[in-house]
């Protein structure tokens, strides 16, 4: 179909539009009525058997923009070594061959990580000056991130906070017998830790320990029980418990030369910059980059195990990934996600702020049937999402309850000349079946 600047695709629904009524009564009538549409396909489609979330940066920003604070931008840094100008232009190549276009700090971090690398072993006193202007970009980066966490932390971000919350419950709130929400994300932030947090959902990664937790190559499937009162030998599920993968590492990531270990810093949510858990050389530290070749990103520690977990998590069937703030510029990402599109049961939703080239090239690539869209600044929007079209948590029992008695009470509050006849079931509550 013909895409404009605001639209859905769900199930047998599709809708595009030009503009969005602004008028407060229209907009809660258009809400309505594509609300009808839209929020019973997304209950279905979260019900799922393994249900994935895939957040970017887009998803970032609109926690920020939502708390009225400035997002860590991608912008490229400069350099002084004399493989500068050449560090840059190959980064530009590489992200226009990967179909992102204007190259970003991740590209241009890979370029110059590959560059040392190579002159480490050729000339050391050149691979110096290349070492320092990565640690100088890796500091602002690093610092930039800590910013936005700062923002969001001292802003008068209640709103921001109960939406956050909201979204990730709504994906969270899966019956205890379901398979765990897996959430991945290529963001370095921790504020999916901080939302987890407010919100009382207990993670499980890969990290293993309490005073200095430690990144374990294992993939035991950990889990939350509890025993019920009077109960003993039959342990249940917990409520509220997800499974969560940092695909580029994280700004508290850090890498042990002595014991070649990666742990995680006790380094707290928007930490000023002279805390001293932040490294002095980043580059030989700090996790929060890609390594070089993107390629072969899933060949080198700790990006194999990382990267097979996503793998195994969503190329199988009956899956689902909801994929937000995500631009579709990572091509080992968008395979997995190919490959797992090549399953027939298996289904994606993307939920994108604008179709650009790269999305709409990736859709391409997908059979329409698989896929589920929402994009443009209405339908993209986090608190649009949470508040118009977003399912509420399937845990929310109280109203599946409420539900079941107005039924129930409808129906016995009908007039005995409409009730059935005697011996064909009259007085008999109809089936409201499962509020799963």
């Amino acid at each position: 179909m013909e895409w404009k600047a605001h639209g859905y695709r769900v199930g047998s629904s599709s809708e595009t539009f030009d503009a969005i009524p602004t008028n407060a009564d229209e907009l809660d009538q258009f809400v309505a009525l594509h609300r009808r549409k839209i929020e019973p396909w997304l209950s279905a489609v979260f019900q799922a058997e393994h249900l994935n979330l895939l957040l970017g940066s887009g998803f970032t920003t609109a926690v920020a923009f939502a708390a009225g604070v400035t997002a860590t931008g991608m912008e490229t840094a400069g350099g002084k070594s004399a493989h500068a100008q050449a560090i840059m232009e190959h980064a530009t190549a590489s992200a226009k061959k990967m179909g992102r276009g204007k190259a970003n700090i991740e590209d241009q971090l890979r370029s110059a990580i590959a560059v040392l690398e190579g002159l480490s072993i050729i000339d050391e006193a050149v691979a110096k000056a290349v070492r320092d202007d990565v640690n100088k970009a890796m500091d602002a980066f690093l610092y930039s991130l800590l910013a936005t966490e700062q923002g969001i932390a001292d802003a008068d971000s209640a709103p921001a906070s109960a939406m956050l919350q909201s979204f990730l419950l709504s994906f969270a709130s899966r019956a205890a017998s379901r398979e765990r929400l897996h959430i991945f994300t290529t963001n370095y932030d921790r504020l999916i830790e901080r939302g987890c947090d407010d919100a009382g959902l207990r993670i499980i990664d890969r990290f293993v320990g309490t005073l200095r937790p430690l990144f374990r190559n294992t993939r035991i499937e950990l889990d939350y029980h509890y025993n019920p009162p009077g109960i003993r030998g039959e342990p249940r599920f917990m409520e509220g418990v997800v499974r969560l993968t940092k695909l580029h590492g994280s700004l508290d990531w850090r890498f042990d030369g002595a014991t070649r270990r990666i742990y995680r810093a006790e380094t707290p949510f928007g930490a000023p910059q002279d805390h001293p858990s932040l490294p002095a050389s980043p580059v030989d530290t700090v996790m929060i980059y890609p390594n070089p070749a993107k390629d072969v990103e899933t060949t080198q520690y700790p990006y194999a195990e990382l990267f097979r977990d996503f793998a195994s998590a969503t190329c199988r069937p009956n899956s689902v990934v909801v994929t937000y703030g995500y631009g579709f510029g990572d091509d080992h990402i968008n395979r997995v996600l190919l490959d797992m599109l090549s399953v027939p049961s298996a289904h994606l939703v993307v939920l994108a702020f604008d179709l650009d080239d790269r999305v709409k090239g990736f859709l391409k690539q997908t059979r329409p049937a698989q896929v589920s869209l929402m994009a443009g600044r209405h339908f993209a929007s986090l608190r649009h999402l949470v508040e118009d079209y977003l399912p509420k948590p399937a845990l929310d029992y109280i109203t599946g309850r409420m539900s079941e008695l107005l039924k129930n009470r409808a129906f016995a509050d009908m007039p005995v000349a409409s009730t059935p006849a005697a011996g064909a079931g009259a007085g008999r509550a109809p089936d409201t079946g499962s509020i799963a």
